[in-house]
């Protein structure tokens, strides 16, 4: 392929991609119903209604461009992913509208919902039993092909502008211009790659904004082990039941300078937190939904005891569609011994009084 012809296939490419972007409009803020005499509002960014239905449509978008701008992906090039299932679902998605041939790396773990879509965009799945074997095993594979290694949890925080360009966190400030509390006094979000919370945090700083970021972190996850410690080789080694974040080593995206504080977040509140979401609003929502809400519902409790006014945003990561075979199966959870009825009880006394019952 000449030189000049590459160049054509990857002009065209991002034009497509971009294109679709374009089709797609601003995802939607939802507010979440709190007592009127709090002074706070909370507000949910519903990334659920990409095209592919998650948060990751936006970071696979902007791997997409990152490979096509580097000169990394071509019109022959394999794609090779290690992902526990969404960003694979989004990737797929964009491979097949480019034309290329896309093989992601998953843990057997991963619902069977997610393998669905991958496989429904014609992405093909390659299965490992253990989480921390997709990186090495992506690799193998890229290099075997002599294809590109699009490897999320190393490009999240670098492949997406955080000064701007229509990046989420811009999204969101420019959704809350004509809100009460323009301005969030915090903004929660999980870390999976890192990317997100490295997104918003140099974003608010480059604004300078008031607005701190707070980053929750299921069971079994490292982020938080490493923001504590400073020791960003921390590693637990164990996967994460909530899907879409946590990871058993510290990925090289996660940027815990732009952290202001971080939570651990036990996986019966998040399962439980869901269950309350889909009552008071009506929306369905898959784990790391709840474990966000954990994060939002602990930082209003404290605005509400020190008598503070102000905004909460947070993610809808992805719908509650995909699990309802297992976050949503009442069978599912006694199988994992997950007893989300304390956190139900929490939550509620919680809506009605602005007090969260601290954990133990």
């Amino acid at each position: 392929m000449s030189r000049l012809h590459s160049r054509s296939w990857v002009r065209e490419a991002v034009r497509i991609i971009e294109a679709d972007a374009n089709r797609s409009a601003d995802t939607h803020l939802h507010v979440f119903p709190l007592p009127a005499d709090w002074g706070i509002d909370l507000y949910l960014k519903d990334e659920s209604v990409h095209p592919t239905g998650s948060l990751k449509h936006r970071l696979a978008r902007s791997l997409f461009l990152y490979g096509l701008v580097n000169g990394q992906i071509g019109q022959d090039t394999v794609l090779v992913e290690a992902s526990s299932g969404s960003t694979a679902v989004s990737e797929a998605y964009f491979a097949r509208m480019l034309g290329l041939r896309f093989i992601t790396v998953v843990p057997r773990s991963t619902s069977p919902e997610k393998i669905a879509l991958i496989e429904f965009y014609g992405g093909e799945c390659h299965y490992v039993d253990r989480a921390p074997d997709m990186y090495p095993e992506a690799e193998r594979l890229a290099s075997e092909c002599n294809g590109h290694y699009l490897d999320q949890f190393t490009y999240a925080e670098r492949a997406t502008d955080w000064r701007g360009n229509n990046n989420i966190a811009e999204s969101v400030y420019a959704q809350m211009q004509s809100e009460r509390h323009p301005v969030p006094t915090w903004i929660v979000v999980g870390a999976g790659t890192g990317g997100t919370s490295a997104t918003f945090g140099r974003y608010v700083r480059y604004k300078r904004h008031t607005t701190k970021i707070a980053v929750v972190d299921p069971e079994n996850s490292s982020f938080y082990g490493a923001w504590e410690t400073g020791a960003l080789d921390y590693a637990t080694g164990m996967p994460s039941r909530i899907e879409g974040i946590g990871r058993p080593r510290v990925e090289p995206s996660f940027v815990p300078g732009v952290i202001d504080e971080m939570l651990q977040v036990p996986d019966a509140a998040s399962l439980a937190a869901i269950r309350v979401l889909r009552e008071r609003t009506g929306h369905w929502a898959g784990g790391s939904t709840g474990t966000n809400l954990f994060g939002a519902f602990t930082l209003i409790s404290r605005m509400v005891s020190e008598g503070q006014a102000g905004s909460v945003v947070t993610l809808l990561c992805d719908g509650g569609e995909r699990y309802a075979n297992t976050y949503y199966d009442d069978a599912w959870l006694a199988q994992k011994n997950i007893d989300i009825a304390p956190y139900l009880e929490k939550y509620r006394e919680f809506l009605v009084s602005g007090k969260l019952a601290p954990e133990g």
